[in-house]
Formats: structure tokens, sequence, C-alpha cells
């Protein structure tokens, strides 16, 4: 016969200790321990095997007196004892997160036969953000029910199966215009050259899924024949990246990750976040130009969404990494072949048939909200850059 011990009261150094001894001077074997601290207040849960006698139970409710703790102990059958079997990552995000929305999120999980083990929070502002590691479950059922609920709750939900992958090295590569920056480069140009509003249409078209991707950009860089290269320099100069860009890529770079970028857009305004944000992989379109002005026409092949899913083979391949490491970020309908080739496929702020195809979706407008899906909880961040400083 096994026990379980639960261990809850107020916490402070030397209770766990304490405890742990009490079961070495009796023999028991330790077959699983989990504990968390929630402002101050302890859970300890301990599943001890080879003994179940009095002298224990007694031992442990005096030295619990002594701590100030509470200590319950609850017999386990054999069949009890944890099988390790498939288990999931759910993040879930929102601002504000409410009851509500871990109420829904526990229904749907149980629905799936999935059993929440561990919650932990990875961020409480801008915006709420925890970790559910659950086991049970289909990957593809659990998303399913839970892209479903996050839409009911107005929340993001993001699962991922729990592997090694999680913990390794990875590949992090991100669409640009839209994903990395503000905007679409290309209705600033089509701006300047007169011709904002035509462009801009067939730009939401061709990202919808409406137009095939590399007609539509031949047509709307042919609008921009004759516009002076320092129109093209101006543009550059008003790229502003999305909020929290620069976080998620100066952590990921901490971590190791490489990180990378594909575009549909151009090298003109790539080549300058290459060096500013030291990106280790860069893939766009060239612009020709001829005697100081854009002649309407790109330079080599086209980067639509079959090239952008070659470059992330090829940046991994690079890297050395296996396609289960990388993460692919985007969000239009360009992104879909890399979303879905990546071993982690995020849509960030993106048109509906990408949302529905990518693994996560990304509501918020923080780029670094990434990182939770990565497990990254936010005070790590905040504590690496303040070591910096």
């Amino acid at each position: 016969m096994s026990l379980l011990l639960t261990v809850t009261g107020r916490d402070r150094p030397g209770v766990t200790a304490a405890l742990f001894d009490v079961l070495a001077e009796h023999g028991a074997e330790v077959d699983d321990v989990e504990q968390v601290v929630v402002h101050d207040r302890l859970l300890l849960g301990v599943a001890v095997a080879g003994t179940a006698g009095t002298g224990l139970r007694r031992a442990l409710a005096t030295r619990a007196a002594e701590l100030e703790v509470d200590v319950e102990l609850t017999p386990l059958d054999d069949d009890e004892s944890p099988d390790g079997g498939v288990r999931h990552h759910v993040t879930v995000l929102g601002a504000p997160l409410g009851p509500a929305a871990f109420a829904g999120v526990a229904r749907r999980l149980a629905a799936c036969g999935a059993n929440i083990e561990r919650v932990l929070r990875l961020s409480s502002y801008p915006l709420a953000a925890y970790d559910l590691l659950v086991s049970g479950g289909r990957t593809a059922d659990l998303r399913a029910a839970l892209a479903a609920e996050a839409v009911q709750q107005s929340v993001d939900i993001a699962v991922e199966p729990a592997t090694l992958w999680r913990r390794a090295r990875r590949l992090v590569v991100m669409d640009v215009d839209s994903t990395l920056v503000q905007g679409e480069v290309i209705e600033m140009l089509a701006a300047r050259a007169g011709c904002g509003s035509q462009v801009a249409d067939v730009t939401r078209r061709a990202m919808e899924g409406e137009l095939d991707f590399e007609a539509s950009l031949r047509a709307r860089v042919a609008l921009l024949e004759g516009l002076p290269v320092a129109a093209v320099d101006d543009v550059r100069a008003a790229v502003r990246l999305a909020p929290g860009a620069r976080t998620l890529v100066r952590t990921l770079k901490r971590l190791g990750y490489a990180v990378g970028i594909v575009s549909g857009g151009f090298t003109s305004v790539t080549a300058d976040l290459v060096a500013d944000l030291g990106l280790d992989h860069a893939l766009a379109n060239e612009l020709e130009v001829v005697d100081g002005r854009l002649t309407g026409r790109v330079v080599g092949r086209v980067v639509d969404r079959a090239r952008k899913a070659e470059a992330l083979r090829e940046f991994a391949a690079a890297e050395g990494l296996t396609m289960a490491q990388t993460v692919a970020i985007g969000d239009g309908a360009n992104d879909l072949d890399m979303l879905a080739a990546a071993g982690l496929g995020i849509a960030f702020n993106a048109k509906p048939v990408v949302r529905e195809a990518a693994d996560a979706a990304l509501s918020v407008p923080y780029l670094d909200a990434v990182l939770f899906l990565l497990g990254v909880p936010r005070e790590e961040v905040e504590a690496a850059d303040a070591a910096d400083d």
C-alpha cells in the first residue's frame, strides 16, 4: 500500500526538508513529488511506497504540528501511480483572463479525456498567460475543442505536445510585413506612387488567399514603376517594429536560438532589420532599380508561399536542426506552407484562413507573447534585461 501526503500551510524555508527527514527515518520510498507555492501558501504532494505504518503517521503528525502545517494522508492503490502518458502544454492568454475562461478550458479538457496536472503563471501584464501541463487526450482533438473555447471566451489558446523539442535549441522564422513590422511596406511605397488604395485592395485579397501571390505581387510592383529610390529610403526609415518584436528577438538570441525572416516584401527593408536585430537568416524579394528609379519589376524568383517553406527548411539545415525544432510565425496566406512545415506554426493577428490552419494563434498586439508559447515566463525575460542594464 502506498500513501499520498498532501501538505498545506504557510511556506517558509525548511518545511520540505523537515518532512522529508521524517520519510527517510521511516524508510519510505518516494514515487512522486509535486510542490507549488502561491502567495506564500505551500501545497506539497508526495506519493510514497514501502510503508503505511502508524509510526510514520504519528511522526508526520508531530512534525506537521511543529511546522504549523497540515498533512493529509490518503491511501493509494497500485493502479493510481503516474503512468507517464501523453502530455501537452496548453497555453492560455488573455487581457483579461477571468474565471470563466479557466472554467471553459477545464471543461473542454475533461471532455477530451485530458487532466490538468500543473498550472504555471507565465505573465500577469500587459496580458495574463498561463501554461497548463495536461495528460491524456489527442493533439487534434484538444486543438479543435480549445479553438472553439478560445472564440467563445475571446482569449488565445495554444496546444503543443510536451516533447523534448520544447527544451531544445530552436530556429524561429518570421514573416515581416504585419508580423515583425507594423503594416505592409508595399502599401507604403504605393502611397508615395499615388496608387495606395489600388495596391491595398490587391494586398488584402492576396493575404486572404483569394489571389495568386506571385501574380499579385508582380502586378503591384508594376504600379511602382518610376518611383525614385529616395522614396524607398523614406519608407525604410518609416518602418516600425511590432510591439514586443525587439524583446522577442533579444530573448531568443539569449536562449541560443537561431532567428530568421522570410518576406514577400523587399530586401530594401529587410537588410536593415537583419543588421538592427542581429538576425541569422533572411530572404526577401529584390526590387529592380535602373538610373535611380524602380522599373516595376522584381529581380529573380518571387518569394511566395512555397519559397517561404523552402527557406525554412534551408535555414534549419544550415543550423543543423530538425524541422521539429522550427517555429514559424506569420499572418497571411503566403505563410501557410511555412506554418505547416514548421514544428510549431503560429498565426499572429492573422487572416481567418491562417488562424484555422496554424498550430497556435495569437490575437494580441505584442509579438513577444510568442515567448509564452515557448514556455518562457515574463519575469525571467525581465530579469535577464535587468542584468544587462
